[in-house]
């Protein structure tokens, strides 16, 4: 089976973020005055073949743990989608 997983990983709550600070600062700038705050982060799609939903899911959760967030600062989530082979 094949999956496609969606992982977004962000900052933990009050890390601090200079890149959202800027993207903050010229949203602001380029007028748009509502803008409270910027967050920034990063979102990867993994294509994964694994036997079932089960395992698919934990190697998901391991690869974020192991390498796509950074558990110190960040967190992350994922969903996890099985795809369906395009026929010939």
């Amino acid at each position: 089976m094949v999956f496609l997983v969606q992982v977004v990983v962000t900052l933990k709550p009050g890390v601090n973020d200079p890149q959202g600070l800027t993207v903050h600062h010229a949203l602001r700038d380029l007028g748009f005055p509502g803008v409270r705050r910027v967050r920034m982060g990063k979102y990867l799609e993994v294509l994964l073949e694994a036997p079932g939903p089960e395992e698919a899911r934990r190697q998901a959760e391991e690869m974020c743990r192991r390498l796509l967030a950074n558990p110190v600062i960040e967190e992350f989530r994922f969903t996890l989608r099985e795809e369906i082979p395009s026929s010939p």
